[in-house]
């Protein structure tokens, strides 16, 4: 791909990220194509259709969870310091997948089984569970917990939630994050967890 082209194709997925995060779903072509700073044929000539360019999206959205994940396990000291650092600071990458996965149900139903999507899930969960382990070997992560539970956690508080604009749920997620951190320590008196959480099919995806 021609440098310009590859730069005209960064400036639409950064506009569509900032549009369907700011306005959901229904965010049109043209809106797109004029937050770009680029023609509407522009767009179509790098994305064929609504799926392909949600399908951009959500891989480059993967790619840089993936990046926070291994510069905060490689930056911090701890790994309760990893793992709380990135639930925080990944937060707004992991919103936008989970938002994608609801607006866009059939196109991410057939993203699950892209290679792409596949290795990045995997390379994410495989460095999640590592510092999971790591965190209960320092004794700062509650013993009943696996990485399984720490990722659907995430997701249940990332949801957009019916009847409150996504803005708004943005300025207060972090407060629900930090009190579900709180949650996973392991100091102080902890409540018996009352079944095996959901199990999530990784390990045996990809390659990393």
């Amino acid at each position: 791909m021609r440098a310009d082209a590859r730069l005209n194709r960064e400036r639409i997925v950064a506009a569509a990220r900032e549009l369907i995060a700011e306005h959901g779903p229904d965010t049109a072509t043209e809106e797109v194509a004029r937050r770009a700073q680029v023609g509407v044929g522009t767009v179509y000539r790098h994305f064929k259709d609504r799926a392909a360019l949600v399908r951009a999206l959500a891989l480059d959205s993967f790619q840089r969870v993936v990046d926070l994940a291994r510069t905060t396990e490689d930056e911090e000291s701890t790994a309760w310091a990893a793992l709380s650092r990135f639930v925080l600071d990944a937060a707004d990458e992991l919103r936008l997948a989970t938002w994608l996965s609801i607006w866009f149900a059939s196109t991410w139903a057939d993203l699950r089984a892209d290679p792409e999507n596949r290795r990045l899930r995997h390379l994410l969960m495989t460095i999640l569970d590592r510092v999971v382990r790591r965190a209960q070997h320092e004794g700062a992560l509650r013993e009943d917990v696996d990485v399984n539970d720490v990722a659907l956690l995430l997701a249940a508080l990332l949801r957009p939630i019916p009847g409150i604009p996504p803005a708004e749920t943005q300025r207060s997620v972090r407060r629900y994050l930090v009190l579900a951190l709180d949650g996973l320590r392991a100091d102080g008196p902890a409540s018996p967890l009352p079944e095996q959480g959901v199990r999530i099919a990784w390990d045996d995806r990809a390659e990393t």
